[in-house]
């Protein structure tokens, strides 16, 4: 089977996977194991400070070891840790002292570990396999079929948690390990080259540092490394904060009586259903062989997303919120696929995953700290104010590109 292939397969199967559990999360995580908002952002907290810890080693494990046992490890050990926080009610029941809020503290932690493994080592793997000069339209192609695999997600994670708030967990863990089943048969690793000349500690060492020199060696990637961080920090405050902006600054329609969960289920689903017209819209028209075309879309789409965010911070009313809602959603399904080709064709073979582990650790860091500094923001004032500074955070990604624009750096190995 050929690479691109198990690519998609592996994407897809992911993404339904976490859409099955991730729709109905906060219902599970309140109603289910009765969390207040601050054991929420712990959680989220304890999340990404284990990927922050844990991302550059993992990154030089993909880069010295190889990105198909690095894929393996990182998609198994996540399996495991989402049936772990599935079955946290039961570890209760049998084990009084257990908490369910220590049970779901540890099995984020096990994800985040694993989470740090498939970071960086499956885009190294596919871009080595196919060329960094194929991979633009195999990231739109995925996320094309992504938007339909959310969608069936969706679908899948409401009808489970009418039976168990808890059972899409369990079932989207297990998705995790059957899919490590089938990448163990059909992902193949053939231009990656192991160096056994060295010690593998030594060679690890000498991986991160070269990683290291060539982010420092190049004026984009270090300003992208700030970027980042602003950009996680930006994230995280939307993604964590936009149902509760619809639910409480706005009155829903009375439309069929329906509640509050159901409006953001087809708030989702309208998102999903648009999110794929945009991807197959950006497939046809992009030519994403070319990185200065790439980058300066990339400018627009920022320069877009921010206006949005201000938009739906200050919308007065339910209908320019739902328009802006959807507008990020649609905004974001095309950036990153493309942010994602722009970096790759910027970074050399051999130290990608330590190059992307590391881009990724600030973004994770951002995230840790800038989430907290929302989440004050939000507690402090409102909710509007939160989302105000979330679309703040952006402003630095905007200024790289525009850099970036103005120059045609190719990063040096």
């Amino acid at each position: 089977m050929r690479a691109s292939r198990v690519y998609l397969i592996m994407m897809a199967t992911l993404t339904f996977a976490n859409a099955t559990m991730f729709t109905t999360y906060a219902v599970y995580y309140v109603n289910g194991l009765g969390f207040n908002p601050l054991e929420l952002l712990l959680i989220g907290t304890a999340l990404e400070l284990t990927v922050l810890l844990c991302e550059t080693l993992t990154g030089v494990i993909a880069d010295t070891r190889g990105r198909r046992i690095s894929v393996l490890t990182g998609i198994l050990v996540i399996g495991l840790a989402f049936i772990l926080e599935g079955s946290v009610p039961y570890i209760h029941i049998l084990f009084g002292t257990f908490t369910l809020f220590a049970g779901v503290i540890i099995a984020e932690v096990i994800r985040g570990v694993g989470e740090t493994f498939i970071s960086g080592a499956g885009v190294a793997w596919i871009t080595d396999e196919i060329g960094d000069h194929l991979i633009g339209d195999l990231f739109l192609k995925s996320n094309q079929i992504n938007q339909v695999m959310n969608l069936l997600g969706i679908v899948c994670s409401v009808v489970l948690s009418t039976i168990a708030l808890n059972l899409p967990y369990i079932i989207g863990g297990m998705m995790y390990l059957f899919l490590v089943f089938f990448l163990m048969i059909k992902m193949k690793e053939t231009n990656f080259r192991k160096q056994e000349s060295q010690p593998s500690v030594k060679h690890a060492i000498q991986t991160f540092r070269h990683g290291v020199r060539i982010i420092r060696g190049s004026t984009i990637l270090l300003a992208l490394i700030g970027a980042v961080f602003f950009a996680g920090a930006g994230s995280e405050g939307y993604d964590r904060l936009w149902e509760a902006h619809i639910l409480t600054s706005f009155q829903l329609p009375e439309l069929l009586e329906l509640s509050a969960s159901v409006w953001i289920g087809l708030f989702s689903v309208m998102a999903t259903v648009l999110s794929f017209v945009a991807a197959t819209f950006a497939r046809k028209v992009l030519d994403t062989s070319d990185g200065q075309k790439v980058v300066i879309v990339l400018s627009w789409l920022t320069a877009i997303q921010i206006i949005m965010l201000l938009v739906f911070a200050l919308a007065g009313s339910f209908w320019l919120a739902l328009g802006s809602f959807l507008a990020l959603s649609m905004i974001r399904t095309i950036h990153y696929p493309l942010y994602s080709t722009w970096l790759n064709q910027n970074i050399p073979s051999h130290s990608r995953a330590t190059i992307l582990s590391m881009v990724s650790q600030f973004d994770a860091f951002g995230q840790t700290v800038g989430g907290p500094v929302v989440g004050v923001i939000g507690t402090r004032f409102t909710i509007r104010s939160s989302l105000l500074a979330a679309g703040v955070f952006l402003l630095p990604v905007l200024v790289v590109y525009r850099r970036a624009m103005a120059g045609k750096e190719k990063v040096n190995e």
